[in-house]
């Protein structure tokens, strides 16, 4: 897997922002992030620590749920994007693909897809686009058809990418793309993640709990805990720390611990710094 994908060219700055929910809950505490262009850049850490909250605040989909980014800035190609409503944000480039997948049930893939497209007016582009889909997600084409709420869970999530490639995005924000899905589905979703980025060029910022995977695919990682960054790095550099391997990959010096005692940890201090 590619290990450096950094670029010179950053497409999204975030910088210490702080969000809070209901004007009370105080969830981001002050995070910052880059990510470049043409990489896969992984924000991790456990349910909780705050990875679907910084997408929404990306997406501009806090609102929605009572919550607002109260300090820093969000900077898409050097451009604030605060002020903007989620459909602006898709006609920036930027998507998001939300936990769990909420796709149409009612529709076919085939017209989930195609709502994916509803920013744009070229037919035969679109056209195009879904051919390019269907050539990633060659299962999809054979459940082009079929109601999209009777297919399983890795292809649903299948639908979700592949609705969010029909907005010709320059930047997909992931969210959670590995959850329910068992082993063998989770390499094929970030099989094709790869393969996206590699061959059309797509940036991904995605947001995982499945630190070992994440870590294999992705260039850079972020590692949050309790609404902060608290360490961040080259993804390779991320997978031989032994703090991650410990904390987040179940691994020590001694080799492979239970998560019972992973869990029950006692963090160093300078894990909290």
């Amino acid at each position: 897997m590619l290990d450096s994908g950094r670029t010179e060219e950053t497409l999204l700055e975030v910088n210490n922002i702080e969000v809070i929910y209901n004007h009370v809950i105080l969830v981001l505490k002050g995070v910052s992030l880059s990510v470049p262009k043409g990489g896969i850049t992984a924000l991790l850490g456990g349910n909780g620590a705050g990875k679907t909250t910084t997408l929404k605040a990306i997406s501009n989909l806090l609102h929605s749920e009572r919550g607002e980014v109260t300090k820093g800035s969000i900077m898409y190609r050097g451009a604030n994007t605060q002020g903007l409503d989620p459909a602006a944000m898709v006609k920036t480039g930027v998507i998001q693909v939300m936990e769990g997948r909420h796709c149409f049930e009612h529709l076919t893939v085939e017209e989930n897809l195609l709502t994916g497209a509803y920013t744009r007016s070229n037919s035969a582009d679109i056209a195009r686009d879904l051919e390019m889909v269907y050539t990633y997600f060659p299962r999809l084409n054979e459940r082009r058809k079929s109601q999209a709420g009777y297919t399983s869970g890795g292809e649903q999530q299948m639908v979700a990418i592949g609705r969010a490639l029909m907005s010709r995005p320059e930047t997909i924000l992931l969210d959670e793309p590995s959850m329910g899905l068992a082993p063998q589905l989770v390499e094929e979703i970030f099989t094709i993640v790869k393969d996206l980025n590699e061959k059309e060029g797509a940036t991904f910022l995605l947001a995982e709990q499945n630190t070992n995977v994440a870590l294999r695919f992705a260039h850079y990682g972020y590692i949050l805990e309790s609404g902060r960054v608290v360490m961040d790095g080259p993804a390779k550099e991320l997978r031989e720390n032994p703090d991650v391997k410990e904390f987040y990959l179940g691994m020590s010096d001694e080799g492979r611990k239970s998560f019972r005692d992973v869990r029950s940890y006692r963090r160093r201090k300078r894990w909290l710094s």
